[in-house]
């Protein structure tokens, strides 16, 4: 567990540019009316002539050259301003209000679908980022190791063994559940108030390896929620989001566009300088995630951006023409 925050506000500024530097640069620039960091170019935000992207590692665009957004801008012709930010859910941007200007000041938005796992409950506050602070003590910690200990302490007693093991699989620890009801409430309700604030049309994007239905871990899938493990319960990426909640959002946005892909997955790294193999250590970015990558298994490839902008393409044409007409 990290220490406490000396300030329960601060962001958790992204190591990436610093973690993958040897593969890609993402010209890091500062924006000054929120003061956080995001991946450049820095555009022009010429009000009326840019779409803006938030989102999470996804729409950053880790270990890809060219992620969707810049993807899109050099299909389309036009600016897409991209604030994807490291391990956000959607209570981060309804905390930033200056960000939430500028995507009124566009054309549209591109949301994507974050993770659950950003969010508040109440044994953690989460500032809409995958670090959580725990509520009775103040100290910091991921979000992995802090469902990890309360899953561990889950030891039904009395029972037979195949029975015990049942319960902690398919059923888990009863605190556990009501954190995820809480979770996955709060998240909801975030996503609507975002969508509330926002003025410009919305298209809603989910790009993952999973369909919203179905749990998959490793290279298993599943129609309910397990226990297993932390990475069983949280699943792939958007972490503990499912049908439900996904149901509960499509209604309020102009278009729902859902890409799953795995093209290109786990994509190998290479050294941009050298053109050879190379090896990223993660603690560079997450001490308490060290580990060291030869391939990225986790962020969309390359392909998968690609994939993705190829499915908004259609979405993003109809705003364009119908301000033109």
């Amino acid at each position: 567990m990290m220490p406490p925050l000396e300030n329960a506000e601060r962001e958790h500024l992204s190591g990436y540019q610093r973690r993958d530097w040897s593969i890609v640069d993402y010209q890091m620039y500062e924006h000054a009316g929120s003061a956080l960091s995001f991946r450049g170019p820095a555009p022009r935000l010429k009000p009326g002539e840019y779409a803006t992207c938030l989102g999470a590692a996804q729409t950053f665009g880790c270990f890809c050259e060219t992620p969707f957004p810049q993807i899109l801008q050099q299909t389309l012709g036009f600016e897409f301003a991209n604030f994807g930010y490291g391990g956000a859910g959607p209570r981060f941007y309804l905390r930033h209000p200056s960000l939430i200007e500028l995507v009124n000041k566009g054309r549209f938005a591109i949301i994507q679908v974050m993770s659950g796992r950003s969010e508040d409950n109440s044994l953690f506050r989460s500032n809409g980022l995958e670090y959580l602070v725990e509520r009775s003590s103040g100290a910091r910690v991921a979000a992995d190791d802090a469902y990890r200990q309360l899953l561990e302490t889950y030891r039904p007693h009395g029972l037979p063994a195949p029975v015990a093991r049942a319960l902690r699989v398919f059923h888990g620890p009863p605190e556990v559940r009501q954190l995820l009801r809480e979770t996955r409430d709060n998240w909801i309700e975030n996503y609507r108030a975002l969508f509330e604030a926002i003025e410009v049309p919305i298209i809603l994007l989910w790009i993952s390896k999973r369909r919203p239905g179905l749990h998959h871990s490793g290279n298993v899938f599943w129609w309910w929620q397990r226990y297993d493990n932390v990475h069983a319960m949280f699943g792939k990426f958007p972490q503990l989001v499912n049908a439900g909640m996904m149901n509960a959002l499509t209604g309020d946005v102009a278009h729902y566009v859902e890409c799953v892909s795995s093209r290109g997955s786990p994509q190998p790294l290479y050294d941009r300088f050298t053109g050879e193999r190379t090896t990223v250590d993660t603690a560079n970015d997450r001490p308490d995630l060290s580990q060291r990558w030869t391939h990225n298994p986790y962020y969309p490839s390359p392909e998968m951006h690609e994939d993705a902008a190829a499915m908004l393409e259609q979405a993003c044409r109809a705003f364009l023409s119908a301000r033109s007409q």
